[in-house]
């Protein structure tokens, strides 16, 4: 069970001003916590702090931060499972694949702890002309200012740990905005973070409406803003940003390639695409969405990935037999719904699954989908995935491509020359071989193109959006 209610954290202190949000078990659909909710007033004195607190964090020495980070390890490690059942009933998230985001959390943590004391900068040699003659350029990073995040539903303690860790790191103070659906984890955070010698003002994190929480976007103290969400409201907030830089983590409606080569590997190749595509029902936006198979292959991947997907057990997220959890709410199912059978009408067969009964959506295959159709065109944030065969790899590539989004491709291929071409042509962030688009390490670069976003994370990625170079000229003589 989650503790009655939870406070929010204004400059580095809990605040119990309510309780007027109410926290859901996305199974039961009961209440199970209460949480205190920020209004417009709380927001500004959060980034008023946050201003104020920018000099003590840039004196802030890189061990200090290091400490910190390694306190929230620590602790993180010590109410493991206290954050695994949290995340488990906010999120509906079957108990495996959130013990499995409480481990990235740490793991995050400890890569921000590592990278927290190498933020270098470099030697620029100036002297490219006699006129330069004597002259030395040295750059350093420094703190860019106040940064505004507003994180998802999803993954909310990985995803909110890919801001406040850098944050922490890079010595920049910040307001974080969690999903109003999940929000026990980064509460859960802020408590741990209260316990460290961070400046008054580091952090602030205050559950808001969606609605009453402009200030997030708009007030031009913040100097960067990271949103993580769906892409129609992170455009939008990109709009209403101004002259701060904006970084976004967006949507997609990833795409799986099976080569023609990969038929004594099949079982793998099954395995991989059914947790790619239906792990924690589906929301993911690295899910597999898209499973382009050889013509030669095709019929008996097809039979194996029918027999995976009908063997996956859907229940209660608490029970560590269940793969598939509810969706994040009953109207998110809804919605899936309506597409798919827009799909079927337009000529699509269920070759798998296909059953809805209010957030319970069965893993479901579906196979003939036009490419014209929602289910194909937009993210579909659930557990449903689209089989499709292609001829030739060139034509994979291009259906790939057919895509408003571009975040991450699998390719499973023993080509060589495939791989890399894989790698040239896709328009992505990211090209897995051999695994599924899914597929992602805490250290690495991750982002997207074209709908999927602007820029990068990955942490020491995140602490170069929020460092500026400031570059010095030293005359040897004068």
């Amino acid at each position: 069970m989650l503790n009655q209610t939870y406070p929010y954290y204004l400059a580095n202190e809990a605040v119990a001003a309510n309780t007027d949000l109410e926290v859901t078990d996305k199974f039961s659909g009961e209440v199970a916590t209460r949480v205190a909710m920020a209004d417009a007033a709380a927001i500004d004195k959060a980034i008023g702090f946050a201003v104020d607190a920018l000099p003590a964090l840039r004196a802030f020495p890189p061990f200090k931060r290091q400490a910190v980070l390694e306190h929230c390890v620590k602790r993180f490690r010590e109410r493991y499972d206290e954050l695994a059942l949290a995340l488990c009933i906010e999120a509906g998230k079957p108990i495996n694949d959130s013990k499995g985001e409480v481990t990235r959390l740490i793991d995050t943590f400890k890569v921000a702890a590592e990278e927290a004391v190498r933020i270098d900068g470099e030697i620029v040699n100036l002297e490219i002309s006699p006129r330069a003659k004597g002259y030395h350029g040295y750059v350093k990073r420094v703190p860019i200012g106040p940064c505004s995040f507003i994180s998802p539903f999803n993954f909310p303690l990985n995803l909110t740990a890919h801001k406040v860790a850098p944050a922490i790191a890079a010595g920049v103070p910040f307001v974080l905005k969690p999903a109003s659906r999940t929000p026990v984890g980064a509460l859960i955070m802020g408590e741990i973070l209260a316990e460290t010698d961070l400046p008054k003002g580091a952090f602030s994190i205050l559950p808001a409406h969606r609605d009453g929480a402009d200030l997030f976007t708009t007030d031009e103290r913040f100097k960067l803003l990271s949103f993580t969400g769906s892409p129609a409201v992170g455009w939008e907030l990109k709009k209403k940003a101004g002259k701060k830089k904006v970084i976004l983590e967006l949507g997609g409606n990833a795409a799986a390639i099976v080569d023609g080569d990969q038929g004594g590997k099949l079982d793998y190749v099954v395995d991989r695409l059914a947790f790619g595509a239906f792990y924690q029902s589906g929301q993911s936006c690295i899910g597999v969405q898209r499973i382009l198979v050889h013509a030669s292959l095709y019929d008996a991947l097809r039979e194996k990935l029918i027999a995976k997907t009908k063997s996956l057990v859907m229940g209660d997220p608490k029970d560590e037999k269940t793969f598939v959890g509810p969706m994040i709410s009953e109207s998110e199912s809804k919605r899936l719904a309506g597409w798919m059978e827009s799909a079927v009408q337009a000529g699509a067969q269920i070759i798998a699954g296909g059953k809805v009964e209010g957030a319970m959506f069965e893993a479901t295959l579906l196979e003939g989908v036009k490419r014209d159709t929602d289910l194909y065109r937009k993210e579909a944030f659930g557990p449903v995935a689209i089989l499709e065969r292609f001829a030739d790899f060139d034509e994979a590539l291009a259906a790939v491509n057919d895509s408003d989004f571009g975040l991450q491709a699998g390719v499973f291929t023993d080509s060589l020359a495939h791989a890399h071409r894989a790698w040239d042509e896709l328009e992505v962030g990211g090209v897995v071989i051999n695994d599924v688009p899914s597929f992602r390490v805490d250290n690495m670069p991750y982002g997207g193109v074209k709908e999927s976003g602007l820029g990068r994370e990955g942490v020491r990625y995140a602490i170069e959006d929020m460092t500026e170079l400031r570059l010095m000229v030293m005359r040897e003589t004068w």
